[in-house]
């Protein structure tokens, strides 16, 4: 026996309890290297896959260990456990050899003119690994004129992972897909499915052109299924001009009864106003905004760095949290009013300046496609005036009170609309007041205080009934707001600031104020807006602890249902008398280029 020297058998001693775990990380890839040798020159190997004539000789513990079919083919009580040859059939040689490959080896060349057969292959097999990993190339290899034939492949071969990812890109890229040879051989139940979808990515004039075009591919066989059709499209976010100019005049529309009831539907509903939305009607009506379909803050105008009135008009990408610039304002306008109307920017009347230094109202009325990035010059309004407010309704954009050609505060009320390119006059406000809070809810608009023509604070809420084209008033303490604006959340009105910190909520059911999260500062001239359930603030003057009247530059965030402030970082620059409006854009779509 061999006799270690004292010390060293002490130290042993002592290390009893310590032990070594070794693990030999080369032995699993060298033995899998030595099994493809011995596969390569026949030792050893104990069965051979016969396909089409051609002979793979392999090792069966090794076929076993690899796959579920395998397992079952060789451990169990089947034929070829005793065979020494066996047939697979529904494999093309080439592709089984380049399996067994990878069997041995855990590499293989995954090619698109060899993927499928290799996927289908992997599936009969039960290489699951393997399978993922052709999923995962036809993923990489997804475009808008191929993913409707990668959800058939994905059917037959029950792959959960290229179906879920093809069907995306179909419902993101939809626009394109209907360009591809595929969307013609759609069913009907297919094309319902899409057209149902809340994350389609297709504004609503595209998606009802997207089913005509279905329809007249195969027009004898498909003209009856127009009804079913149209009531996928969700009428409430198309434009009333597309819809009774184009929509109702199209012949397959038409043809169909059922389209044209909904069509006069919308039509009697859109030219009443105030009256309510018919039974029938309601599902399609109230369907919401699809989810692709997503508001950015769009900031125009005002006064910047308290130097000169702005051009300028910012988009903000909530995704980047960056501003991007919109083309620029033709002309310099102080004062204007801003409304957004499906995806178009309007921007009413202001002071323009002559090369004199006057400032001399005017009536133009500009908008702004976020689709083409270019102004355009739209009928104008009745009568020249700045410092004004504007509110969009259904198809209506009102204007009211501003200061018009002689100096005076205006009671007066304007409506645009939309549908049929036409302003006229309405119902006059009860009391003219200049800076007052605005917003349109169920119907009605709604003013809140303002100041007269002496710069009093008028503490008083003046409500125009749209239906009625008539207004009421009530005298209200709570009233005090001046240069404040006001957005509509959930039934309730919040008119934020106006020479005070103090933010309050209207509930129009409840007739009654909410008292809210006070801002830091003291702010007047801002501007706000409602997006997504939440309040965005921007800019406007500030009076300081020394009460000095400073320009901003802030950002911030307001959540209803934690009553809590958020800063959203700055602006670009310093900014007052602006106007900020919810714009719709698709959210797979790049916002349009830096100007």
């Amino acid at each position: 026996m061999l006799n270690l020297p004292s010390l060293f058998t002490d130290s042993l001693d002592d290390a009893l309890t310590e032990v070594l775990h070794y693990k030999d990380k080369e032995l699993l890839s060298s033995l899998l290297m030595q099994l493809n040798i011995l596969r390569k020159e026949h030792i050893l190997t104990d069965v051979v896959l016969v396909c089409d004539g051609n002979e793979i000789p392999c090792h069966r513990n090794v076929l076993v260990s690899s796959s579920p079919y395998f397992h079952a083919m060789f451990c169990s009580n089947f034929r070829e456990r005793q065979q020494a040859r066996v047939d697979i059939q529904g494999v093309p040689y080439n592709v089984l050899d380049t399996i067994v490959d990878y069997v041995y080896t855990g590499a293989i060349s995954i090619k698109m003119e060899s993927v499928v057969p290799l996927i289908q292959a992997a599936a009969m097999l039960h290489y699951e690994r393997l399978f993922e990993a052709c999923s995962s190339f036809l993923q990489a290899q997804l475009r808008p004129n191929n993913c409707l034939s990668m959800i058939r492949l994905s059917e037959i071969l029950h792959c959960t992972s290229l179906q879920q990812k093809a069907r995306e890109m179909a419902v993101t890229s939809f626009s394109d897909v209907v360009a591809s040879e595929d969307f013609c051989d759609l069913s009907l139940k297919e094309l319902v499915a899409y057209l149902e979808d809340d994350q389609l990515c297709a504004e609503e004039e595209r998606v009802f052109e997207i089913l005509l075009a279905w329809i007249h591919h195969d027009p004898f066989a498909r003209q009856g299924a127009i009804h079913d059709l149209f009531q996928k499209v969700r009428l409430r976010h198309i434009h009333p001009s597309y819809l009774f100019q184009f929509i109702a005049s199209d012949p397959l529309v038409q043809s169909s009864s059922l389209c044209t009831e909904i069509i006069e539907s919308v039509r009697h509903l859109l030219f009443s106003v105030g009256s309510h939305c018919p039974g029938e009607l309601q599902p399609l009506w109230t369907a919401p905004r699809r989810h692709a379909c997503k508001e950015a803050l769009v900031v125009v105008g005002g006064r910047k760095n308290n130097e000169c009135t702005s051009r300028d008009a910012l988009l903000f990408d909530e995704q980047t949290e960056c501003w991007q610039w919109l083309a620029k304002l033709p002309v310099r306008l102080y004062r204007a009013s801003y409304v957004c109307m499906h995806s178009i920017l309007y921007v009413l009347g202001g002071l323009t300046m002559t090369a004199g230094g006057a400032g001399v109202p005017t009536a133009t009325v500009y908008t702004l496609s976020i689709k083409m990035n270019q102004w355009r010059v739209a009928e104008p309004m009745l009568v020249p005036r700045f410092g004004h407010q504007s509110i969009s309704y259904l198809q209506f954009i009102f204007v009211l009170g501003g200061i018009t050609s002689d100096r005076q505060i205006s009671n007066g009320l304007e409506r645009y609309n939309t549908m049929f390119n036409l302003w006229e006059s309405m119902a006059p406000m009860p009391e003219a007041v200049q800076h007052p809070a605005v917003a349109a809810y169920d119907q009605r608009i709604y003013v809140f205080g303002g100041e007269d023509a002496m710069q009093n604070p008028v503490r008083m809420i003046q409500v125009y009934h749209i239906g009625r084209n008539h207004w009421c008033k009530m005298e209200n303490r709570m009233v005090k707001n001046v240069c404040a604006p006001a957005s509509v959340i959930d039934g309730k009105i919040y008119i934020i600031g106006g020479y005070m910190r103090r933010m309050v909520a209207y509930d129009i059911k409840a007739n009654r104020f909410i008292k809210c999260k006070n801002m830091k500062e003291r702010r007047m001239h801002h501007s706000a807006t409602a997006i997504n359930n939440k309040l965005y603030v921007t800019g406007g003057r500030y009076i300081n602890s020394h009460d000095d009247v400073q320009d901003s530059d802030s950002f911030e965030c307001f959540d209803p249902e934690t009553d809590a402030w958020t800063s959203k970082g700055t602006l670009p620059f310093k900014l007052f008398d602006h106007g900020s409006v919810p714009m719709v854009c698709l959210s797979h779509k790049p916002f349009p280029t830096l100007i």
